[in-house]
């Protein structure tokens, strides 16, 4: 129905991860129209998970070419790299083969993976309040657990702070 929720809000204490908690149990849509069940899709790895508004956006775009040009650094450490938002997978495929995008991309359907991390809320533009993604990435140590995370996140020079994280999470 209009102006139906379609699905349940969660509480805060419900959706927040704190550094030191488990990834949780989801599952995500590849760009190729596969599934991606975390946490076995990326076990064993350092694993980057980031959550972006929108594909072909200014910032979302650049933000998908910072960490696509820093892949073979990334895939250096062992690391892996995902890029998740409402989009379609279809329109994941044209955004990665407009930009040649190396990152790996996602959907997360039904949001569930967004609630769980605690970026889909409340966000204003231009005086105007509207529901959406808020631009956040998250570092998991190969063992599943939260070593690093970043909220409201600007763009520029991003990518370069997380592959240092990755960096330093290695040292450990």
């Amino acid at each position: 129905m209009l102006g139906e929720n379609p699905r349940p809000r969660m509480t805060e204490s419900e959706m927040a991860i704190d550094q030191g908690g488990k990834l949780p149990k989801m599952e995500l849509m590849a760009s190729d129209g596969g599934t991606i069940e975390l946490p076995d899709w990326a076990a064993g790895k350092p694993f980057v998970l980031y959550f972006y508004p929108k594909d072909d956006t200014s910032g979302c775009t650049r933000e998908a070419q910072d960490f696509s040009a820093l892949m073979p650094e990334f895939e250096a450490l062992g690391a892996v790299v995902l890029g998740v938002s409402k989009d379609p997978a279809a329109k994941h495929q044209k955004f990665i083969s407009k930009y040649d995008l190396t990152v790996q991309l996602a959907t997360d359907v039904d949001g569930k993976a967004m609630d769980l991390l605690g970026v889909w809320g409340e966000k204003q533009l231009y005086g105007k309040r509207y529901m959406g993604i808020e631009r956040s990435t998250f570092l998991f140590a190969p063992d599943g657990t939260l070593f690093r995370a970043w909220r409201k996140v600007r763009v520029p020079g991003h990518a370069v702070d997380v592959l240092e994280s990755v960096k330093e999470l290695a040292r450990t």
